[in-house]
């Protein structure tokens, strides 16, 4: 627990840094604890600590999750999502990360009883080994996501290549909220698209400074499974 705890003041702290250094706000940022590494016990210490906000990016370890764990929690699924399984999911979560295919958001809109907030994920990178739309391809998505009011579009996602250079990972970023306050200017009624989900435990205080409003740490916040006898 005190590992953890310890943790969090770090993050933060870096949180606040990077805020002051790109004039925003701290309340503008949403810190997402990805625990899909950890078990639900070292979750629950997240949660009593006051983090509302909890990423999976498995099905089943959201499921189980959300069995065991006791207290006020936003549920975000941050991970590539198969088509048949959005049954399962669709009414455990409070916002979804990875919409990035045409068959993932008519089945989305089958399934859901009322608006999902959703995040459209960009691929804008490039890498092979990455899921979304491209940023060229974003224009038509949006126009088509117009007879599926069963998902609302706040934002936008994307993932940086695993670097060490800076200027690149500030690039994707940049290029994200460029293309963000493009959509967002269409000023669409189901996709007000005004957030940016990106950065991760490697490089949130970039992506802070470039703008995003949800970043989702993982190890540097919750540790890993051989620290659980802390």
């Amino acid at each position: 627990m005190k590992q953890v705890e310890q943790r969090l003041k770090t993050i933060q702290q870096q949180i606040e840094e990077a805020c002051e250094k790109a004039h925003r706000n701290l309340e503008d940022i949403t810190l997402i604890a990805v625990t899909k590494s950890v078990s639900s016990k070292r979750a629950q210490s997240l949660v009593d600590l006051g983090i509302a906000e909890l990423g999976e990016n498995r099905l089943e370890g959201l499921l189980e999750k959300q069995e065991n764990i006791q207290g006020t929690v936003n549920w975000h699924f941050i991970g590539n999502l198969q088509t048949r399984k959005v049954k399962d999911l669709i009414h455990t979560i409070d916002c979804l990360h990875s919409i990035d295919r045409m068959s993932l958001v008519k089945e989305v809109h089958k399934r859901a009883t009322q608006p999902l907030d959703c995040f459209v994920q960009v691929n804008v990178s490039g890498e092979e080994s990455k899921s979304g739309i491209t940023p060229e391809e974003a224009d038509v998505f949006f126009e088509e996501l117009a007879s599926y009011e069963n998902l609302h579009v706040i934002g936008l996602m994307t993932m940086a290549p695993n670097t060490e250079d800076e200027s690149i990972i500030r690039g994707v970023f940049r290029s994200l909220r460029e293309l963000r306050d493009h959509i967002a200017a269409k000023q669409l009624p189901y996709a007000p698209c005004t957030k940016l989900s990106m950065g991760m435990s490697n490089d949130f205080m970039i992506a802070i400074e470039e703008g995003a409003t949800h970043i989702r740490v993982g190890t540097a916040l919750v540790g890993s499974e051989s620290e659980e006898d802390e």
